[in-house]
């Protein structure tokens, strides 16, 4: 077996364990500070305070009301690259399903897989196959799918001019707020404390270490300070004196009253993509790149779902109930950033778009990192020295 492939399954046995000992094992750093109770942050409280951490987890305005409130949450890894980043999101996906070993049907995940289609326009057929049979060597289980497959794995579909398809058969998608609410709900009943709203106003700086935390609720020390707080990381590392390059990616979705249910797996068309949570709602967005200038409008989602209702006529029922414009983190090369700070010892960041995806096995690797003081393997490409 070579050995990076010996290493990656190594890590993924890791992460898809069930961690139960409270028992914290590296002296000093009980008392552990996590800065954003998004998905990421919400996580890694959860995770620290399983192993019996002394957590406080703060936020600015409350669990998931950033980043977090405006993903459209696909849980995937199907084009995700270079193979370690594809890896990571593939043991995140895992790690949803621990999680809901776990914890239970509280966690609103859903895993009926995902189906892609479109045109054969500019040789598209021929690049999504090279990634497929890339995919399908990685162990990856998506499949090439016909125009009469698509329309069965989704009743109700009209996929319209049909050049390629694909069905990956354990992605899914979770309720990206209620994830949060429930990892920060039991992070509390394993001993941690949330405190929000609260701003981080001023970090304590010792010679090599962090000695706490200043906010607007007052004063924290701490033996650890993890910073996952999305967008606002550059901003507290700003604190201790170095940089978290990210750049600007925004991104629209229209989210429909509750609705009979139509739509069980997630569906990327070529114009639109959609899913609907268990609550009944629809979420529709167009792609997953930068939103650019549009604005967040009632008038814009009723046209994402006029779009998304050429391809699923079950949705020209559907009412806008609100719309989110968010603001994806997104480092500066587009992967995650999950590493000790520069000069601290003390201070850990964890900044990344597929945040998703990922939380489960970031989590549970970074409180690793924290409490046992080692180095993951798995999470050597995304440390900071690479933008030095």
């Amino acid at each position: 077996m070579p050995m990076y492939r010996r290493r990656f399954l190594q890590s993924l046995a890791a992460a898809v364990t069930v961690v139960g000992s409270k028992r914290v094992f590296a002296a000093g750093a009980n008392r552990v500070l996590v800065i954003g109770a998004g998905i990421m942050g919400a996580s890694i409280a959860y995770h620290l305070a399983k192993r019996g951490a002394q957590v406080t987890l703060f936020d600015r305005t409350g669990p998931a009301a950033g980043t977090t409130r405006n993903s459209f949450a696909w849980l995937n890894s199907s084009g995700k690259s270079p193979r370690t980043y594809y890896e990571l999101n593939y043991a995140g996906m895992l790690g949803w399903q621990r999680l809901k070993f776990e914890i239970g049907s509280d966690l609103p995940l859903q895993l009926g897989g995902a189906v892609s289609w479109g045109p054969d326009t500019a040789g598209g057929a021929v690049a999504r196959k090279r990634r497929l049979v890339e995919r399908e060597s990685w162990g990856y289980p998506v499949y090439e799918v016909t125009a009469d497959e698509v329309a069965k794995l989704l009743p109700g579909i009209v996929t319209g001019d049909f050049g390629y398809g694909q069905f990956c058969n354990i992605e899914g998608t979770i309720d990206p707020v209620a994830a949060a609410t429930v990892l920060t709900r039991k992070a509390k009943e394993l001993g941690a404390t949330v405190v929000y709203p609260c701003e981080i106003t001023g970090l304590d700086l010792g010679t090599d270490r962090i000695q706490g935390v200043q906010t607007t609720q007052g004063k924290f020390e701490a033996d650890y300070v993890v910073v996952a707080a999305g967008n606002d990381t550059p901003r507290i590392a700003a604190m201790a004196g170095f940089n978290v390059p990210l750049i600007e990616s925004k991104g629209i979705l229209a989210h429909s009253k509750p609705q009979a249910r139509c739509l069980d797996r997630v569906m990327i068309a070529p114009l639109t993509d959609g899913k609907q949570h268990l609550d009944g709602r629809i979420v529709t967005g167009q792609d997953f790149g930068d939103s650019g200038d549009v604005q967040p409008t009632m008038e814009t989602g009723q046209k994402y779902f006029e779009i998304l209702a050429k391809y699923l006529p079950a949705a020209a029922s559907a009412q806008v109930e609100f719309m989110t414009l968010g603001h994806r983190v997104m480092p500066k090369d587009g992967h995650p950033i999950i590493d000790r700070a520069p000069k601290y010892s003390n201070m850990y960041i964890a900044a990344q778009h597929s945040g998703m995806t990922c939380a489960p096995v970031v989590g549970q690797l970074v409180s690793m990192e924290v409490l046992d003081q080692v180095s993951v393997d798995m999470l050597e490409p995304y440390r900071l020295s690479r933008f030095a």
